[in-house]
Formats: structure tokens, C-alpha cells, sequence
């Protein structure tokens, strides 16, 4: 039987070379296998379940004077969320040049101003980690590229270079910024791609040798401890002028390359791939549910949820909701809502209407929000993601709402998050109830920076210990909902869901265990309050927010939710 090692070096650059690289690569395990965790190499450990919830953090989210941001966060997150959260999601934590962490400078170290190891390692001994690779490109200014401008042999085939003026329309662009920027070299100027940003340099890993510096990489980041690797912007990485150069056969082999050394060296360790793209596409990254991601970022989901909100309808939600299919039942969904990052409207793209999507970008630009856009191959441009908080995205703009409403509110959309099948995971500022910071988007020319702001210390505890303010009810809230799923096997990534048709207003969903216990989840995504007959009101309340029971009925307050289970321990509802 034929090393799937073997087989995908030689697919991705020939019979030829691949006995030379695979041997390359088995000697790099080989150095890595002894460092690598024992909980991280046994496949026997408890796999992902209905305890598992991912928290997203910058590294120096909340600040204290006179201590490292790493240490700050690792003390707060231990007070407030460890009986919560089973993962915590650090942004890219390495040196970094601009993009807030993704110009990354060097793969291999700790930005001193956040800390340094040993500071992550004390958040991972309450979390398991997710670190992100960020392997489409590097910092302009990272050594591996400057060796290229020196010179060096051995870098020289490291970042992808364009000669001469050849037809690039068809290539896929994610911002609406430049393809192409010129560099002078020791070999005089050259045309680097970046895809991102003039300061994010693309890695050519049509080249052998780059490839393995960067599997080097992966393996000294599940040696740190990570246990879930987020591959971001993965689906850019491979280039092939005359093509889209996004979604290539080579970039699925290559992750599923990535896969098979993890099932040697790793095998409780996890790939999650970041692909912001049409919702077909995403599901690609699938492979066929056992060869290439373990999970993948459910990106249609944010604005799908904030439709069904705007409008009051959660039908396009539901419809969708009823076609979520995982290839097998060892791979899972990525849930989000909100993260670093805009609201991506590619996602759904072909499943809601284009005069749907025009309709979230005015509701955007109206609740203060701003647009980034992308060019497309016929010169236009066309909205690529909201920049706004989610709570903003979410909230009313022609009235001013009460702190429990706006907490009603993200409620309601988290417990939508929190009942579909997969991981949730929920971003810093969504489990604080923070709202946007558009000064700092419009200080720097930064659009997503509206969702990034940092904290001190002192102040966000303070307002998280004072009853009443919208940061005390969203976390008491959210606290709350998380405690119920992971109590609850109906909630296990596994376990089967349904969507129930009962009334547009409402998203509903059963989620059954394998020993038949199930839970019915009713979110109201409308402003109208709703009565629920007497037949769905059976059942203990598991969770509420914004519903009450009457006589034999619930009562749904706008944007309300309730959870139903068994009557008694071990029945079905």
C-alpha cells in the first residue's frame, strides 16, 4: 500500500523528487515526535463533544500596567471563563509588521510586548490552544523575505515572483487592492504577488523546499502545545497563472499532506480551515471526511444570522440549516458569528438574494458600520465583508434599546450558534457585550479595526462585576447557555438535527442524542412577540432568555429564546 506521504509529495512535484522529499520530511518527524505532547499523540483521548466551546482573543486583548498582555489574559480567562470554554483561539501572538498580527515576521517566536512561551503555555494548561498558520504569505519585512532581496541561495525560490506583464484577470482577489508589488532585490526589482496587502508577501510552495520549511512549522506549533492549527487563507496558496489561483487541486493536497503528518505525529491534533468563500467551495475542504480538515469555518452562517435578525424572517436561515451535511462524522463544523475579521458576504453569495445582500450592506453603512470591498475579473468591485460589531450589526438603529434588550438580543443569535451541529466558537467582544469602536477604524484607515478594541483591566472588570450593565447580562447570558450545551449530550457535534418549519419568525431545531434524548431550541429572530401552542410548550425549560411560561404555553418575547428538554433525566421530550 502506497505512504499517503509518498503519494501526495509525488502528486504535488513528481516521481522523481517525492522519495527524496518524503525522506526529508520522515527525518523532520522524526526530530519533532519526541516534543510533541503526550495528550497530542494519543488518537485513544476523548475526541471532540458537547463540552467544546473555542474562545477568539488577541494576545494582548485586555492590559495591565507592568505585565506581559499574555499573563494579563491567561489570569482573567481563568477567573471568568474556564468552567465555560474548552479552547481559547490566540490571534496570531508572533512579530508582526501590520494587518493586526497577519503580517507575521517570524513563524517561530512570541512578540516580547505580549510575552513570551512559556506565558502561552500557562494559558494552555487551563485551555487547549489554536494557534493560527498563517502560511499564504509572511511580512515584507520578516527575515525569510529579506534573505530573498539579499540573495540568498537558499531563499531565492521562497516567495512567488512575476516576470514580465502576463494576463492575471482571471485570478481571484480577495480585497480590492494591488496584485503585483515591486521590491528591489539583489538581482535588481522584482514583481512579488500579494494578495493581501504591499506588506504580505506571498510564499511560493510550488517550490519543494518552501513547503517544508513551512510543515517544519506546523510541527514546531502542535510541538508548542496547539492542538487545533487554523489554516489562514489557505485557499490562495498555491499559484498558477492562467487560473483563479484560489481552491487549485495542489492546495487540497497540500492540506491533505499536512493531515497525513498529523495523523502520524499528532493524531488529537486538529486542522481548521479559513476559506471566506462561497459556501459550496467551503465545503470542499472537507475532502471526503477523513483525508483533509477536521473542521472548517462555517462562514455563511454570521450573515445569515444577522438577515434573519434585520428582517425578522428566518426562513433563508432554516432552509440552509436544513442542507448542512459533514461528508462523515469525524469532521464537524467551525460555528462562529463573529471574529477579527468582517461579516463575509461571499459565503452566501447564490443563497440569499442579490437584493438581499444589498440590503445588509445599507443596513451596515446605516448602523455606522463601513464595507471593504474586492475587485472582480471584469474591473468592478463588489462588497466583500461588513465591518461592524455584531452586536451593532444586530441592533436597531431607529430606536434606542435597553441594555436587556441589546442583550436579548446576542443572546438569541449565540443560542442559534450554539444549537447547530459543530464546535461554536465566540469571538472576545461577543462574550463581553462590547459595541463598536468606529473612532479607531476611522483613526487609522482600518475598517476592521471597529472590532478590535483592547482593554485595560480594571475597566472591564468593573463593568462585568456591576448588575445591570450590558457587559454583566450578555456574559451572565452567554455563561449561562454554555453551561446548559456542554451538559448536554443532544448537543454533541455528532448528534443529529432537524429543522422545524413552524413559523418564519422562528429559527427551530432539535438536537437528538444517540440514547434518544433530544432538545427542541426556539429562537424568535423577530421584533413581534410569539405564543407557542400548547404542543411545543411540553417539556423542562432548559434555557430562556426573553420567554416565560403560561398556563400550557411559552411566551416568546422579541428576540426571545427558549431550550426544551425532558420532563425527567433519561426521557425524551
Amino acid at each position: 500500500m502506497t505512504d499517503p506521504i509518498h503519494a501526495h509529495l509525488e502528486f504535488l512535484y513528481g516521481a522523481t523528487a517525492a522519495p527524496r522529499l518524503a525522506s526529508r520530511l520522515e527525518t523532520l518527524m522524526a526530530s519533532y515526535q519526541s516534543q510533541i505532547p503526550a495528550s497530542l499523540q494519543s488518537a485513544n483521548l476523548a475526541g471532540l463533544s458537547e463540552r467544546d466551546a473555542v474562545l477568539i482573543t488577541y494576545a494582548d486583548q485586555v492590559r495591565e500596567e507592568g505585565a506581559a498582555p499574555l499573563l494579563t489574559l491567561a489570569g482573567f480567562l481563568e477567573r471568568h471563563v474556564a468552567n465555560l470554554l474548552s479552547a481559547v483561539h490566540l490571534l496570531p501572538f508572533y512579530p508582526w509588521s501590520s494587518d493586526d498580527g497577519f503580517a507575521v515576521k517570524d513563524y517561530l517566536a512570541v512578540e516580547p510586548d505580549y510575552g513570551t512561551w512559556n506565558d502561552i503555555a500557562s494559558i494552555g494548561r487551563s485551555f487547549e490552544l489554536m494557534f493560527d498558520a498563517v502560511f499564504n504569505h509572511l511580512s515584507a519585512q520578516s527575515l525569510w523575505f529579506d534573505r530573498f532581496r539579499q540573495g540568498d541561495p537558499a531563499f531565492a525560490n521562497f516567495f512567488v515572483t512575476v516576470r514580465g506583464h502576463p494576463d492575471l484577470s482571471a485570478v481571484v482577489r480577495p480585497r480590492a487592492l494591488p496584485l503585483l508589488t515591486e521590491f528591489d532585490t539583489e538581482y535588481g526589482p522584482q514583481q512579488v504577488w500579494t494578495t493581501f496587502s504591499a506588506d504580505q508577501v506571498d510564499l511560493d510552495v510550488r517550490h519543494p523546499d518552501t513547503l517544508l520549511a513551512l510543515l517544519e512549522v506546523l510541527l514546531f506549533y502542535v510541538s508548542c502545545g496547539a492542538r487545533f492549527i487554523r489554516l489562514d487563507a489557505i485557499a490562495y496558496l498555491w499559484k498558477e497563472i492562467g487560473t483563479p489561483c484560489i481552491h487549485l487541486p495542489q492546495t487540497h493536497r497540500i492540506i491533505q499532506l499536512m493531515r497525513s503528518i498529523l495523523d502520524r505525529v499528532a493524531p488529537r491534533s486538529l486542522l481548521i480551515t479559513e476559506t471566506n468563500v462561497p459556501h459550496a467551495d467551503n465545503l470542499s475542504y472537507f475532502g471526503r471526511g477523513g483525508d483533509e480538515a477536521h473542521l472548517v469555518y462555517n462562514f455563511a452562517l454570521p450573515p445569515l444570522v444577522v438577515h434573519a435578525f434585520r428582517t425578522g424572517d428566518a426562513s433563508f436561515l432554516s432552509r440552509w440549516a436544513a442542507e448542512l451535511r459533514v461528508p462523515s462524522p469525524d469532521v464537524t463544523f467551525f460555528n462562529f458569528l463573529a471574529s477579527h475579521d468582517g461579516i463575509g458576504l461571499n459565503p452566501v453569495r447564490g443563497i440569499l438574494p442579490p437584493e438581499a445582500i444589498e440590503e445588509l450592506v445599507r443596513g451596515t453603512l446605516l448602523r455606522g458600520g463601513l464595507i471593504s470591498w474586492k475587485h472582480n475579473s471584469d474591473g468592478s468591485r463588489a462588497p466583500y465583508e461588513m465591518n461592524i460589531n455584531y452586536l451593532d450589526a444586530l441592533a436597531d438603529p431607529d430606536r434606542t434599546e435597553t441594555p436587556g434588550e441589546l442583550a436579548r438580543r446576542l443572546l438569541t443569535a449565540h443560542a442559534i450558534l450554539a444549537a447547530l451541529p459543530g464546535i461554536p466558537a465566540i469571538y472576545f467582544h461577543s462574550l463581553f457585550g462590547s459595541r463598536g469602536d468606529r473612532p479607531a477604524a476611522d483613526s487609522t484607515g482600518i475598517p476592521r479595526r471597529i472590532n478590535r478594541e483592547r482593554f485595560p483591566l480594571e475597566r472591564l472588570e468593573a463593568e462585568l462585576a456591576t448588575p445591570g450593565t450590558l457587559r454583566a447580562l450578555v456574559f451572565a447570558g452567554l455563561g449561562e447557555l454554555l453551561s446548559v450545551r456542554r451538559a448536554d449530550p443532544a448537543f454533541h457535534p455528532a448528534a443529529s438535527a432537524s429543522i422545524l418549519e413552524l413559523d418564519p419568525r422562528l429559527f427551530a431545531i432539535r438536537r437528538q442524542a444517540p440514547n434518544d434524548r433530544s432538545v427542541l431550541c426556539l429562537h424568535n429572530v423577530s421584533d413581534q412577540a410569539i405564543d407557542l401552542p400548547t404542543g411545543l410548550a411540553a417539556g423542562s425549560i432548559r434555557y430562556a432568555a426573553g420567554a416565560t411560561r403560561l398556563a400550557d404555553t411559552l411566551h416568546l418575547e422579541p428576540h426571545g429564546t427558549v431550550w426544551l428538554g425532558p420532563e425527567h433525566p433519561g426521557s425524551d421530550l
